[in-house]
């Protein structure tokens, strides 16, 4: 054999750079199902079954144009736990001049194939991963010399490049940004009759492997009975049709706004196809500017929509890859609570959580401003390790792979990088989750109450946040009124607040 490609869970692309030069009579493919990749972290069901069954599809496929496809699967008798030790193992069976792999999403995959190389004393070829815009090169290009780095100037840095949303050297519309038309909440009805969400029924390999986690990750977090992610690019390609056609008008001013008992309002549910590489976001941004093109779409929703693509996908890739490894031990704010066990269950009297993890448990899946401003705050707020805010992140939903998911969780709802991804901490009072949802109305907590029997913890834990950070965020220009505001409590209040905190810390340690 001269060359054995690897194709790692999240590079499910048949036009990846692994495939340059790729010779049908002297090379193959290699991929592996490990326990370990669903065992690092507590892997929710839905987020295991995705990733074997996208996996197995994507073998099928290679089969299909006579590929030769080394694969062990999960139930394989002799199935190694480790993806070193199977690596290990290919080798040893297959004698391939070379391995060659795209950089894997995680550090730590990263590290495990070199050492193994090196090991097994073949070299090993890591190739630039081009489903992306962008390289982590040529972020590290942008970031050189900056006192800070921030998404706005890397988008419009992006956007220049690509001519996306563009009229010659000008953006579309004379902005950037379209973010202060994108913050609608729900009139108090509600979001009134829901577009469908296009779903996918598991076809007969997707059963085996629902079979199959069942079976073996009996006692992890999540549930399967409502598993319909799209695993194929072509089931992906459909999802994306769906969300233009049905929900992008709309996602643009509703794309904060939350809602009881609906878990995708206008959202995409897209992220972990592009995470798996199913879908090209180059397509993904083309079909959006082509609904804004064509009359179909508002600009403030395409923007919106594109930025996220476009924009934050591409930077917090290039700050996990400038910042790693040492990035995942930041604790800027010093935070060591440990993580609530509810936090697994959805077994809370606070309403907003139990919605947001309830949710995330029945699909894998929750939308950014459910994890950035329900979960993620009040683990801010809390003050828990950011590095088991991060653990929970990266378990729990389908979408997670860790050079999107740390600096999204460690960085910007944590506010544990020293400001590397946002320039303030991302905290509000139960307030917030009044304004942009109905979850209030069925919790025993009432949002403008810090102190009593009906103070709502997000409150409680907002005021003693800011008195226990004070000094740190004092020179922070977006924290000024914040903190001007904690100014008018009086002392007698601010010691109930602290009292209060602590009992609320005591009581979910």
């Amino acid at each position: 054999m001269r060359n054995l490609v690897l194709v790692l869970g999240d590079q499910l692309n048949a036009n990846s750079a692994a495939f340059d030069d790729f010779d049908k009579k002297s090379d193959a493919v290699w991929m592996a199902e490990v326990a370990e990749e669903s065992t690092h972290v507590w892997s929710h069901k839905a987020r295991i079954a995705l990733f074997l069954s996208a996996m197995r599809h994507f073998r099928d496929a290679l089969r299909k144009r006579n590929i030769v496809v080394h694969y062990r699967q999960l139930d394989d008798r002799g199935n190694r736990k480790t993806l070193a030790a199977a690596l290990q193992a290919a080798v040893r069976n297959h004698a391939p001049q070379r391995l060659i792999v795209v950089q894997p999403g995680e550090w730590r995959v990263l590290e495990q194939l070199r050492e193994t190389a090196r090991a097994v004393e073949v070299p090993l070829e890591v190739r630039d991963d081009r489903h992306f815009f962008s390289t982590p090169a040529q972020f590290a290009e942008h970031a050189s010399g900056r006192k800070q780095l921030r998404l706005e100037y890397y988008y419009r840095e992006l956007r220049r490049q690509t001519g996306v949303l563009m009229d010659g050297d000008a953006p579309v519309g004379g902005k950037w940004n379209y973010d202060a038309e994108n913050r609608g909440s729900f009139p108090r009805a509600g979001p009134g009759e829901l577009p469908r969400v296009k779903r996918f029924r598991p076809d007969a390999t997707t059963r085996e492997v629902l079979d199959l986690v069942e079976r073996k990750f009996a006692k992890h977090p999540g549930r399967l009975e409502q598993f319909d992610w799209p695993v194929t690019p072509r089931q992906a390609t459909a999802a994306l049709a769906d969300f233009i056609e049905r929900r992008l008008p709309q996602f643009g001013e509703y794309q904060d706004a939350m809602w009881t008992d609906e878990p995708y309002l206008f959202h995409a549910r897209i992220s972990a196809a592009l995470n798996l590489k199913l879908l090209d976001p180059r397509d993904v941004v083309a079909a959006a500017e082509a609904a804004y093109r064509a009359g179909r779409a508002p600009l403030n929703a395409v923007e919106g929509f594109i930025r996220q693509v476009l924009g934050w996908r591409e930077y917090v890739r290039g700050i996990y890859w400038l910042y790693m490894p040492g990035y995942l031990d930041r604790n800027t704010l010093r935070a060591k609570v440990p993580l609530p066990e509810f936090f697994w269950t959805g077994d809370t009297e606070m309403n907003c959580l139990r919605q947001a993890i309830t949710q995330t448990l029945d699909h894998g899946y929750a939308h950014h401003i459910q994890r950035l401003m329900v979960t993620g705050l009040f683990c801010l707020l809390l003050g828990v390790d950011p590095r088991e805010v991060h653990q929970w992140y990266l378990a729990i939903y389908v979408d997670a792979v860790e050079w999107v998911e740390l600096p999204n969780s460690l960085g910007m709802s944590q506010f544990a990088d020293e400001g590397v991804m946002a320039s303030k901490p991302y905290c509000a009072t139960g307030k917030y989750i009044d304004r942009m949802s109905n979850y209030c109305r069925g919790c025993q907590f009432d949002p403008a109450l810090a102190v009593g029997e009906r103070a709502c913890p997000f409150t409680t834990l907002y005021w003693d946040f800011l008195a226990r950070h004070e000094k740190r965020l004092r020179g922070n220009n977006r924290m000024s009124m914040q903190l001007k505001n904690l100014t008018r409590k009086s002392a007698d209040e601010l010691r109930e607040i602290r009292k209060t905190a602590q009992e609320l810390r005591q009581q979910w340690s």
